[in-house]
């Protein structure tokens, strides 16, 4: 591979990083503003969605760059391909951590409806998958990106047990039922997080053995590869 794609990639990368990074603030902020009833960390949140957005752009034009000048063969075209993916799934979890920080504007205007338990614990797996899903790009560490696809069953889990729980508050008393919705918004935004960390895990899977796992049951059933 030519020095100037060597250090064009680098450039990608770079940005790549720089997305997670800010995606994963975003969605610890949005949180700790919900359970701290603080105001000023979802609206940090909100101004951060620019620059997450801007990143992304960025990415994506570096992106088809490299593929329209180099013509790259093999395992350059899966890393571009993959670059392009990672980078269009950062920006939609940017999205995301934006809606729950505008959830979490109007739910701490209100009384809390109980104490927040499983959505916390949703909000640090996400960050966890969001993390390592960069790392096993970075390393090209497929099997830490199987284990990621492992564990959007537990979040798939957690997203389901706040469910039944916020709808037996909603049966029970119907002034619960406006909060009781926004909070299970805010869990479904934190599962789709993690359903786009698994993407990335799958895109980085793809990258490295040139095998795509993507609507297979391999890693979500827990089965071993062949």
């Amino acid at each position: 591979m030519e020095r100037h794609l060597d250090e064009e990639l680098k450039q990608v990368k770079e940005k790549l990083l720089r997305m997670a990074t800010l995606v994963e603030e975003s969605i610890a902020q949005s949180i700790q503003g919900l359970r701290e009833e603080r105001e000023d960390l979802p609206r940090e949140v909100l101004r951060r969605e620019d620059e997450i957005n801007r990143l992304d752009v960025e990415v994506e034009s570096l992106g088809l760059k490299l593929l329209v000048l180099n013509q790259p063969m093999a395992l350059d075209l899966r890393l571009i391909s993959s670059v392009l993916h990672i980078g269009r799934d950062l920006e939609r979890m940017g999205d995301l951590a934006v809606n729950i920080a505008e959830r979490t504007l109007e739910l701490i205007k209100q009384l809390p409806l109980k104490p927040l338990l499983d959505i916390p614990r949703m909000a640090d797996s996400a960050q966890r998958m969001v993390r390592d899903s960069i790392t096993a790009f970075v390393e090209r560490n497929a099997e830490l990106a199987r284990d990621i696809c492992r564990r959007d069953n537990e979040v798939d889990a957690l997203n389901d047990q706040v469910f039944r729980e916020l709808l037996t508050y909603m049966m029970q008393d119907s002034s619960a039922i406006a909060r009781a919705v926004d909070l299970i918004l805010v869990g479904r935004n934190l599962e789709r997080i993690a359903d786009h960390a698994t993407n990335i895990a799958e895109d980085v899977i793809y990258f490295v053995e040139g095998k795509s796992i993507k609507h297979h049951s391999e890693q979500k059933s827990g089965a071993k590869p062949s």
